[in-house]
């Protein structure tokens, strides 16, 4: 098996068997641990962000045969992106009931998790332009066939998102507080 040299150059990486036919076992093998943190990423939670990897390759896994011929990745991405989009529309997103009231936030809160949070507050479609934008670093042709939607729509769904972050209160500056 050889992974193909245009692996540093382009960030994909196409699994070959030496007959030239991919394999889904390698494929897993070799990206599952990208796809994971892509998907936690866009869920922010590691159970979740699980199970939706392994949802998006069960769906992979079926169609395998038509999309191993080419680099089945992207592919596997779109599946991902698309899922984690049909789950967040599906779901309720209120309340989630706990036994212990969650702790009071600290002073100091220069813990490096306040750009996280911010992302966190963001609308979903926002937060995965983001995600896929800066964090995964995929141009806005890459993102926008990613997301199913136009170039002109990641451009203004990011937009959106970086205004919302600029105004974010967690994310200003002691003297930008001050200022009235």
């Amino acid at each position: 098996m050889s992974i193909d040299d245009g692996v540093l150059a382009t960030g994909v990486t196409a699994v070959h068997d030496d007959d030239g036919t991919d394999t889904f076992d390698t494929f897993v093998t070799a990206r599952s641990r990208a796809l994971l943190r892509t998907a936690y990423l866009l869920t922010r939670d590691h159970a979740l962000a699980e199970d939706l990897v392994q949802t998006a390759l069960a769906k992979a896994w079926f169609h395998w045969s038509r999309i191993r011929e080419d680099n089945p990745e992207p592919y596997v991405r779109r599946i991902l992106v698309t899922t984690y989009s049909s789950w967040w529309r599906r779901r309720w997103n209120g309340e989630i009931p706990t036994e212990e009231l969650p702790e009071a936030p600290t002073a100091d809160g220069d813990d490096g998790l306040d750009l996280w949070d911010a992302i966190g507050r963001l609308p979903r479609r926002q937060r995965a332009v983001v995600v896929l934008r800066f964090y995964e670093d995929l141009s806005e042709a890459e993102t926008a066939r990613l997301m199913g939607s136009s170039v002109g729509t990641v451009k203004s769904q990011t937009a959106k998102a970086l205004a919302k972050l600029r105004l974010d209160p967690s994310l200003a500056t002691p003297a930008e507080l001050e200022t009235p």
